[in-house]
This record gives structure tokens, C-alpha cells and sequence, in this order.
């Protein structure tokens, strides 16, 4: 008979101690506990890569090299596991070569729809598929690559202030110091004025100076300070426009591309007009329309356009037709209607990029398949929820199990089991606290995720919400679906931006507000009109993107705190005697690290076929440093041993150290004091990366008005962590600083002050202010779909 359970045994991925558990198939099945308990590494580490492994092994040794493969996890035994499918949170690269159409293979139907059923000009030849994507040699317009827009200069963007003369500085766009002064040496050497204002220069001499191919070599005789000797030299001019381009395409630094980029204008590109294709496949029509024009239509309205051909007599045009809009019926039924096949994956929320790869999945028809999924409501709006909650039902109901990571309570009680992990997290978590049918959770009092799922008190009381002490305001907004929208930004003051999926949150917080107060700070072009902005004197974007990219990248050298215990070492007798700085202690140095491992601490074993593996440094057992290094002590410890205690017992062991102790403590006050000094930041989840960039600006001596910008900041965070981070924000607050949230969760929004809630759909439904003012104003707005959840969790 079929075992219907999945069967754990000694699982000891990252912190699980020894974990035994059974998990039934063919069932929701949750994973719950606080961020760090050990729930994604058992539902993840564990589970998914020993089912990878397991297919593998099948695989062709040849093939398995091609493949990126997991590491094997560390586990005794895993029985009744059948063959798994992963869908994470992971962003996908930001290219704007990704979207809708590709991740979703849409893209691939409408391109051989176009090819094999397409209307062609009179004489032309079939093309093939390849040739109507953007994406590909055969395709790809050849001025913009395929991209749709090009980058170049204008005089107004390489000359912002025409009433400078050349050697006033009036080219923005040239380098500094030296290189400036050798161009415009230069062109005095060739005769030009360069101590007339710009704008009295002739229009033959401006365009040769700023755009000429030219680039004549003279001998510069060059007067500048006159007590140093000048000798003459070869130069070699290089117009403005050559310059920035050259800059932004070939230079390592990222400072003179970011500064070249500001003197860059996008356009559409002026042989496609954006389309992004060759001519001969945008003649191509079907319905009327070519390519382009269908990619740009919500797929609501594709589907509709293509019903005619669907219901058409049998043939290649009525198979391609049905298909697409088979695979679009999937997409509006989980509320994602509109958006169009060529919108790109970067401008996408990370809800609704997870609710696309759903909807792949569900037109698979895969089954006796466990679904692995990271958080499948992060980032949707209650009112979405229905919709995710109806597709995880129908993979179950095609004889699927589902393995879900999550924190939203309400998806929670729809599961059929709960595996609850903690107590707490980090090295005090990492033990199954309950598996059972989600009822039976009410009897486990340690578990911290009982007291959200079964409430046992009424709501806390609303708050007073503050009262402003200014207020930002920006006009005629227009970006993406945002339409000549004019806001109000309460300074002062805690609000939350409301909305569903797609409505124009992050549009209008993460950039368009972002960006106009940066621009201001920076004192260069505002991106909008604004009133209110002097108010503000410092910009905090706090996001969940990495803290770095690899493991030598870690809590201690992104906080500064690494900084700081560097300093006591270097203070001690022993490294004063030694002549050791505090260089001596870092492991990216040579003199300190270890040689063997660079400093790693371990070394990566290639097995070809099989994962590669990690291994400890067999010369520094780990630590990362040489042995001339660990010498040195203090108080007992080596600066390897600070690294690996706990910022718990860290803020014991540098309790006296006034530049260690204030960081340590705000680490602490967001709830972080299990992590360790020096864990890679390759380890932290998207909420502890989070957290981990909130402390450190909360570390920081706070002078003038702060506006802190946080875009779905619980994300990823158990609700007892939200509570955590909420104190943080609320304190800020306190403090006379303003924030404002882009956010989902309605216990959030209840305790703001101000909300504006953005609707009432999502695309081109919305992007409008439906409602702004109190939670309680908002609460009762009509037209909102924001207004009965965030009236349940307000309690009325």
C-alpha cells in the first residue's frame, strides 16, 4: 500500500536540530513559525533540494554538469517524496528583455500564431517564428537591438547652463580635474573661444564641440597655476557626446557611469518607434494588427480579439487562438487581466510575478506532483487572496500536494495541516513544535504563530492618529497607469498606501515620490511638480533586496559594527607590539586572511556531476585567518570567535565599546539578536536583509527631517516580527520623522495615521485615489476595495 505521508527524519539544514516530522500528500500543508525559525529550510532546504537530487540522479551524468544543481541537503531520510516543483520569491533578473509574454510562454504562441497564420504584404516571403521576437538575432531592430529605446545626448543635456563660457565649466557632462582642463585646452589650441558664454558661440562651432567623430591631435601648450612648470604634450580631443556614451558603455566604475547617465536622454527609438522589431515583421498582420500592437493590449483584450479566429472554421489560426486564450483564461481569473504580454519583469510586483509562474503551472497539468511555494500571498491585497486561494485548491484537486511557507493568517486556517517551526529563531528555533491539523495548534502555547490564528482578545482600541506637521505634495503625476494624479504626503506623520495588485502603489511611492525628493535633495531636475519638499533634508529607502551578493558579504561589514571590533584588536598590547593595524583583522586583507581559502573560511569542491559541495579550510579550520592573526586576543576571544557569536552575546562581550554597542543594540531592538556576526549575507532572508538595512539607519545620529520610504516592509515577516518592526517605524515616527509604507497587511494600516488608497483595479482600472485620510475615513470610503478588510481589522 502507498505511504500517504512524507516521512523526515534527522533533517539538519542550517539550524534544524535533528528534526523528525510526517507530512501528508495529496494536502495544503503550511509552514509557519517567525523569520529565521528554520521552516524555509526544512520546507526548501530539505524537502525540495532531496527531490531535486532525487531527479538527478536520473539525469545523464553529461546533462547533470549543464544543470545548477542544489546541494545536497543534510538529512538521514526522506521517505514518500515524489518528484517537486519550486516556486520562491526570488526576482527574476532585472532585464527589460524579460516580461509578461516570456515568463508566462505567451510570447511563444503569438509569435508562431503570427508566423504561420499572419497576414503577409503582397510578395513577401513566410517568416519564422524567431523573427517576430525582439529578443533575437532574426527579430531584433538593428539600431535599438531590440530593446525599443535608445540613449543619446542633446545640447540641453550636455550643456544644462548656457549662460557659462567653456572654461566656466558650462560642458556639465566633461570629466573633472585633469581630463576637463586637457579638453578645453585642447580647443583653445584649436581656436575656439572658450571664455564666451556658451550660448553666444556659433551654432556650427557648438555642434562640433559637443557631437564631432573627430578626433584631431594637437600640441597643447598649457597655462594654468603659475608656480608650477608646464611642459607641452600631445592631446587628443574627444567630443562630449563620445565621451558620455563611451563612459556609460566601457567604464569599471560605477560612480562615472552613474554620473555619465545623467547626461543621457531615452528615447523611442527612431527606426522602430519603440516596437522593437525589424520592419519586415511588423508588416505582418493578424486581425488587423501587428505583433506590437497585440504584445500592448491587457490580455483581457487580447482574448478578446483573438475570439473570432478561436470560433472559426478548423485550422492552424483557430489551434494557436484557442491556446492563447486558454492560457489567458488562467491569467484573469487570478485578476491579472491587465497586464499586457510585452510589459517587462522588473516593473512587475513580486505578487503578481508569483501569480503568473501559478498560472504556468496550472496549465501544465501536472499531477503526484508537491508544489514548494515561498509566501504565495506576499504582496497581494486581501481582496486577491480569493483568487490565489481558489488556484491552490484547484492543483490540489488535480491530485497535487502542496507545501506552502507562510505567514498570512488567513491562509493559514484554509490549509488542512500546520507544521509549526521555532520556538524563536536562528540557533533557538529549529524544532517542529507541532504537526497536526490546524485546530490542534491552539493547544501549543510555545508556538508565537497561536495567539495570530486564534485571536483570543478583541481588537486593540484605534489609535489617535497624529496630526501633521506639514504636508508633500506632488502634481499631475503621470507615470505608467498613474493619470495627472494629484497627492498629498502628510509630513510628521505614519501613512500606508493602499491598493490591489497593479493599482499604482509602488509607481507612485517607490518612484515618482522617491525620485522627486531625491532630485531635490541632490539639487538636480525634479522629476515632477512638488510643493512642501524643503521640509525634508534626508531620503531612507529601506528595501528587501540582499545586503550583498556574496558570502563575504555579512551582517558585520554591512552594519560598520566590523569596523568597530577590528579597532579593539588593533588596540590590544599584542597587536601594538606586533605592529599590527586594523586592516591586520580584516578577511579580505592579505596580510590577516587565510591564504588557502582567500578568507572564505571554506573551500568549494566541484564534483562534476554531482552538487558541488563546501568544505571547512583544512588550514584555518574555518576561521578565515591566518594563525599569526588569531594570536592576538581579546579577553580570550580571537576576532574569528567574535565573528561567530550572536549578536546577543556579542552586546555582552562589547558592552564597553560605545561604537559597537549602539549598533548591536538596534540590531536587538529590531529582533535580530540571533543572527550571527558573521553570517554570510547569502543566508539572511528578504525580511532579515530588511530589518538589517532599517538598523543601521536607525544606528545613524538622525539631523533634520527624515522621510523613510518602505515598500511592502513586512513582506516575508511573521506577524509577531511585524509587531517588532512596527515599534521601530513607529518610533521613528515619534521622533518627528515622517514614513510612509506601500502595504497589504491590514493590522499595518489600521495603526497609520494617514492612508491613501489607490484603485479601484488593477492597470488601466486603476492608478486613481479612490479614498485618503484616517483608517477610519477610509474604512467607510465607497468604491474601495480596501475599505471592508481594513474595517474587520479596525473591528467594526
Amino acid at each position: 500500500m502507498r505511504d500517504p505521508y512524507v516521512r523526515v527524519r534527522g533533517a539538519k539544514t542550517h539550524n534544524l536540530k535533528g528534526v523528525d516530522v510526517d507530512i501528508p500528500r495529496d494536502a495544503l500543508v503550511v509552514f509557519t513559525g517567525v523569520s529565521g525559525s528554520g521552516k524555509s529550510s526544512l520546507a526548501f532546504g530539505t524537502l525540495y533540494a532531496e527531490a531535486q537530487r532525487r531527479y538527478f540522479e536520473s539525469v545523464a551524468p553529461y546533462a547533470r554538469r549543464l544543470i545548477h544543481q542544489a546541494g545536497a541537503p543534510e538529512v538521514a531520510e526522506v521517505g514518500g517524496l515524489p518528484p517537486a516543483v519550486a516556486l520562491e520569491q526570488r526576482r527574476s533578473a532585472p532585464t527589460s528583455r524579460s516580461s509578461v509574454g516570456t515568463v508566462t510562454t505567451l510570447s511563444n504562441s503569438l509569435r508562431m500564431l503570427f508566423s504561420r497564420a499572419g497576414t503577409y504584404p503582397e510578395g513577401a516571403g513566410r517568416l519564422d517564428s524567431d523573427a517576430f521576437s525582439p529578443n533575437t538575432p532574426a527579430g531584433a531592430c538593428p539600431e535599438c537591438h531590440g530593446l525599443g529605446r535608445v540613449h543619446t545626448v542633446t545640447e540641453d543635456s550636455l550643456v544644462p547652463d548656457p549662460s557659462l563660457s567653456i572654461r566656466d565649466g558650462a560642458i556639465a557632462a566633461w570629466p573633472g580635474a585633469w581630463q576637463g582642463k586637457n579638453l578645453r585646452d585642447i580647443l583653445d589650441t584649436l581656436g575656439y573661444d572658450i571664455d564666451r558664454p556658451w550660448r553666444e558661440l556659433p551654432r556650427a562651432d557648438r555642434d562640433w564641440i559637443l557631437f564631432t567623430d573627430e578626433q584631431p591631435v594637437v600640441t597643447v601648450h598649457p597655462v594654468r597655476e603659475a608656480e608650477r612648470i608646464q611642459r607641452p604634450y600631445k592631446g587628443t580631443y574627444m567630443s562630449a557626446r563620445r565621451y558620455v556614451l563611451h563612459t556609460f558603455a566601457d567604464s569599471k566604475s560605477a560612480a562615472l557611469r552613474a554620473r555619465a547617465e545623467r547626461h543621457l536622454v531615452s528615447a523611442d527609438c527612431p527606426s522602430c518607434a519603440g516596437r522593437r522589431l525589424r520592419p519586415e515583421a511588423l508588416a505582418v498582420t493578424f486581425a488587423g494588427r501587428d505583433i506590437a500592437e497585440l504584445a500592448a493590449l491587457p490580455l483581457a483584450a487580447l482574448a478578446e480579439t483573438l475570439r473570432p479566429a478561436r470560433e472559426g472554421e478548423e485550422g492552424v489560426a483557430a489551434a494557436l487562438a484557442r491556446d492563447l486564450t486558454a492560457r489567458i483564461e488562467v491569467l484573469t481569473e487570478l485578476g491579472l487581466g491587465y497586464l499586457s504580454t510585452d510589459r517587462p519583469t522588473p516593473t512587475l510586483s513580486a505578487g503578481e510575478l508569483q501569480r503568473l509562474r501559478l498560472a504556468t503551472q496550472l496549465r501544465s497539468g501536472l499531477f503526484g506532483v508537491v508544489y514548494v511555494l515561498d509566501e504565495p500571498s506576499a504582496g497581494l491585497h486581501p481582496a486577491d487572496s480569493a483568487a490565489l486561494l481558489t488556484v491552490l485548491d484547484r492543483l490540489k484537486a488535480a491530485g497535487n500536494s502542496l507545501f506552502v511557507v507562510e505567514h498570512h493568517m488567513d491562509v493559514v486556517r484554509r490549509a488542512d495541516w500546520i507544521v509549526d517551526v521555532g520556538p524563536r529563531a536562528g540557533e533557538h528555533g529549529g524544532q517542529v513544535l507541532y504537526s497536526g491539523p490546524v485546530a490542534g495548534l491552539a493547544d501549543v502555547p510555545e508556538s508565537a504563530t497561536r495567539r495570530f490564528l486564534f485571536p483570543e482578545a478583541a481588537p486593540a482600541p484605534a489609535r489617535t492618529p497624529r496630526e501633521p506637521s506639514g504636508a508633500l505634495r506632488l502634481h499631475g503625476v503621470n507615470r505608467h497607469n498613474l493619470r495627472d494624479l494629484d497627492v498629498d504626503f502628510p509630513l510628521g506623520v505614519f501613512t500606508a498606501v493602499t491598493g490591489v495588485s497593479g493599482s499604482g502603489k509602488s509607481t507612485l511611492v517607490g518612484q515618482v515620490l522617491a525620485e522627486t525628493v531625491a532630485a531635490h535633495l541632490d539639487g538636480t531636475e525634479p522629476v515632477g511638480k512638488a510643493d512642501g519638499l524643503e521640509a525634508v533634508s534626508r531620503l531612507v529607502r529601506v528595501d528587501q533586496k540582499p545586503i550583498g551578493r556574496t558570502p563575504r558579504s555579512n551582517l558585520a561589514t554591512y552594519t560598520g559594527l566590523f569596523d568597530a571590533v577590528r579597532k579593539v584588536f588593533a588596540a590590544t598590547d599584542e597587536a601594538r607590539a606586533r605592529g599590527y593595524t586594523a586592516g591586520r583583522f580584516s578577511f579580505n586583507v592579505v596580510a590577516g586572511r587565510c591564504e588557502v581559502c582567500q578568507g572564505e573560511g571554506f573551500v568549494a569542491v566541484e564534483l562534476l556531476f554531482l552538487p558541488g559541495t563546501y568544505t571547512p579550510c583544512t588550514a584555518c579550520r574555518g576561521a578565515r585567518y591566518n594563525p599569526e592573526t588569531l594570536e592576538v586576543t581579546h579577553r580570550g576571544a580571537t576576532v574569528a570567535d567574535v565573528l561567530d557569536m550572536t549578536v546577543d552575546a556579542a552586546a555582552e562581550f562589547l558592552a564597553d565599546v560605545p561604537a559597537a554597542r549602539r549598533g548591536l543594540r538596534t540590531l536587538q531592538d529590531v529582533g535580530l539578536g540571533y543572527l550571527r556576526l558573521g553570517q554570510p549575507a547569502t543566508e539572511l532572508s528578504g525580511g532579515e536583509a530588511q530589518r538589517i538595512k532599517l538598523a543601521t539607519e536607525l544606528q545613524r545620529a538622525h539631523r533634520g527631517h527624515t522621510l523613510y520610504v518602505l515598500d511592502e516592509p513586512t513582506t516575508g515577516l511573521h506577524p509577531a516580527d511585524t509587531e517588532v518592526l512596527l515599534r521601530q517605524l513607529h518610533g521613528l515616527v515619534d521622533a518627528g520623522h515622517s514614513v510612509v509604507v506601500v502595504e497589504h497587511d491590514m493590522a499595518v494600516v489600521a495603526g497609520a495615521d494617514h492612508v491613501v488608497d489607490l484603485g479601484p483595479g488593477g492597470g488601466a482600472e486603476g492608478g486613481r485615489i479612490v479614498a485618503a485620510g484616517t483608517p477610519g475615513q477610509v474604512a467607510r470610503a465607497a468604491g474601495s476595495a480596501t475599505a471592508r478588510y481594513l474595517a474587520a481589522a479596525l473591528g467594526r
